[in-house]
């Protein structure tokens, strides 16, 4: 068996859980269940992994476990872009490059939206394409 060329792992944070049901008017009406499907066949050469967690912590201490065995971070970390230091600090203190994505355009929402703790220690930041924007932070690391 052929092995994969990268080793990609996607981390979701809060509230991700509810693509499809929560807000479909932002978010769509897809379940990242679905989409993720979607994603493994259409980069059939990629490993992808996923993650999701409502809980800070368990986003930090994933980050820093993709030390040395991912190739690459695609990281939403939802309303916590906006309030962690801490995820900004996990993704400073390794290696492996992250990809900031969002589904919706935080500029064009809320004031409070506009900021982030990830974007000066990511790669680069894809905003506003729906699901779409994982499909382009992945095709970054190709």
């Amino acid at each position: 068996m052929m092995e994969k060329e990268l080793k990609i792992l996607i981390i979701n944070g809060p509230n991700l859980n509810l693509l499809g049901t929560r807000e479909p008017g932002v978010y769509g009406n897809q379940s990242f269940g679905d989409y993720f499907s979607t994603l493994q066949f259409q980069f059939k050469e990629t490993e992808l992994s996923y993650f999701q967690s409502n809980s800070e912590g368990d986003l930090i201490t994933k980050i820093q476990q993709a030390e040395g065995v991912f190739d690459g971070i695609v990281l939403n970390a939802a309303a916590y872009t906006h309030t962690s230091v801490g995820i900004g600090d996990a993704i400073a203190a390794i290696s492996v490059p992250v990809v900031e994505v969002h589904i919706s355009n935080t500029f064009a929402r809320e004031s409070y939206r506009h900021h982030s703790y990830i974007s000066k220690n990511a790669v680069g930041i894809i905003v506003g394409f729906g699901l779409k924007s994982y499909e382009l932070a992945i095709k970054s690391f190709l």
